[in-house]
C-alpha cells in the first residue's frame, strides 16, 4: 500500500512539475509516508490529491484574512493537509523541508545590570 501511496503522489507532482506548491507537499507527504506507513491508505482515497489539500490551506487561510493578507506557518499548512487527507496528529517537525537557519550571534551583555538573561535553548 505504502507503494501504491508514494506512486500515487509522485504521479501528481511529476503532473504539475510548473506549480512548486505541489512540489512541497509531495515532497512532506513522501516524507510522512517514511516515518508513517500505516497513514499510506488514506492517501490512497481517490478523492483526495496534493491539489485538493492545497484548496483546503486556501480556504482555511480566507477564515485567517485580515485586509486581503493572510499566513499560514508551515507547521499549520502541513496540519491542514494532514487533516485533509484523515490523519489524526501533528505533521512530523518540518525541520527537514525548511531552509537551514544559522543561529543568531549572542548580542553583548546590557550595561544596565539587567538579571534578564534569556537563551533560544530556553524555547526549544
Amino acid at each position: 500500500m505504502q507503494a501504491d501511496a508514494i506512486s500515487k503522489i509522485k504521479t501528481e507532482m511529476n503532473g504539475n512539475k510548473n506549480n512548486p506548491y505541489i512540489q512541497v507537499v509531495g515532497d512532506f507527504l513522501l516524507r510522512h509516508l517514511e516515518t508513517n506507513p500505516d497513514d499510506a491508505e488514506k492517501i490512497m482515497a481517490t478523492d483526495k490529491t496534493i491539489a485538493g489539500s492545497l484548496d483546503a490551506m486556501k480556504a482555511e487561510a480566507r477564515k485567517k484574512q485580515h485586509n486581503g493578507v493572510a499566513m499560514l506557518t508551515d507547521a499549520e499548512g502541513y496540519a491542514i493537509v494532514l487533516k485533509y487527507f484523515g490523519i489524526e496528529g501533528t505533521p512530523v517537525t518540518t525541520s527537514a523541508l525548511a531552509t537551514p537557519v544559522s543561529a543568531p550571534v549572542a548580542a553583548a551583555p546590557a550595561a544596565s545590570g539587567s538579571d534578564f538573561d534569556v537563551k533560544l535553548e530556553d524555547f526549544l
